[in-house]
């Protein structure tokens, strides 16, 4: 038994080549530990040296981009995101670096500025709400969406930004209005579309049907498109949804992290491996309550009942900086 091979012991069906599937062959990763992740109420917003060692962790680990903060939102944003670009360029990181940025001129010129100022490209990644619910809280029409879409996008391409497009809670947005919007942002240059579940909607068969839905979009428009996916935990779905975008082409995954233990995150890569035979690289940012000291990464011990201490800090903010349709 000592030459057996393990192929002949087991048949793994996780392996099974399944029809239908359109795997890339390279999958990219998304931290946005220093952006998206610091929005957890139980989270102090690190000082910069402390992201500085944040940024240089990812670029050890292998993470491809990360997200280094809205800029848009004030000088303390502006500061932190000109150090920690210039940080990739003085450093020499592998790591390439994006922001966030609403859909106005606003938001998108402090990433133009920065980029110009530090010498290195920064994606913009600029996003808007695009789910029926979001069009009727905001007094919001698909016509609105579509021309505040092209304007932020034609702005960014115009000053020498590669732009991702995001739209925010596209699990529960129309058909037809996810094909307009991202059409009319590949059209006005960009480069790469974000499927978001920003409210953990989403089961495993949705993704898989809205992610092979965005892949027909792309491929009708001819261009060469990545595609991300972002999604939330709220219903404990995240590990099987993110399995099943890679299963419908994903190419990009935004992490913030994988998981909430190492048990999570080494599921995770395990069948990112075996899906599609790449490695999968997790952060664990100090918004995640864990248990061990990880290559420097500063984590806080849990209670005693196993949750995260008491909030050290929690914001609130209103308004998303769009004025709403006329009429």
């Amino acid at each position: 038994m000592a030459n057996v091979n393990k192929t002949e012991l087991i048949y793994d069906w996780n392996l099974h080549k399944k029809g239908n599937v359109t795997s890339p062959a390279v999958i990219q990763f998304n931290d946005e530990t220093l952006r998206d992740g610091l929005q957890c109420p139980s989270v102090v917003d690190p000082v910069i040296s402390e992201k500085i060692e944040i940024l240089h962790l990812m670029d050890q680990l292998g993470i491809h981009t990360a997200a280094l903060g809205l800029p848009g939102a004030g000088p303390r944003a502006v500061a932190d995101v000109t150090r920690l670009a210039q940080e990739i360029a003085n450093s020499k990181l592998s790591i390439q670096a994006n922001c966030a940025a609403r859909t106005i001129e606003a938001d998108i010129i402090p990433i133009i500025e920065i980029s110009e100022k530090v010498g290195i490209p920064i994606e913009a990644c600029t996003f808007i709400g695009s789910s029926p619910i979001r069009q009727y809280s905001e007094n919001w029409d698909i016509e609105f969406l579509i021309r505040q879409s092209e304007i932020g996008v034609k702005f960014a391409v115009k000053h020498g930004l590669p732009v991702m497009y995001v739209t925010e809670d596209t699990i529960r947005s129309k058909p037809e209005d996810i094909e307009k919007l991202y059409t009319v942002a590949i059209e006005n240059g960009a480069r790469r579309v974000c499927i978001c579940d920003t409210v953990g909607h989403a089961t495993p068969a949705g993704v898989r049907s809205l992610v092979s839905f965005v892949v027909e979009i792309v491929r009708k428009t001819g261009a060469d498109i990545g595609i991300d996916w972002h999604g939330h935990r709220d219903r404990g779905f995240d590990l099987a949804n993110t399995f099943a975008a890679i299963e419908a082409g994903a190419h990009v995954f935004v992490e913030k992290p994988t998981g909430h233990t190492i048990k999570e995150s080494r599921a995770m890569l395990n069948a990112a491996r075996a899906e599609a035979g790449i490695t999968l690289l997790a952060g664990l940012p100090t918004s995640i309550e864990v248990s061990a000291r990880v290559e420097g990464w500063k984590c806080s011990e849990p209670s005693s009942s196993g949750v995260a201490a008491s909030a050290a800090q929690i914001r609130a903010s209103a308004g998303n900086g769009l004025a709403a349709r006329s009429g």
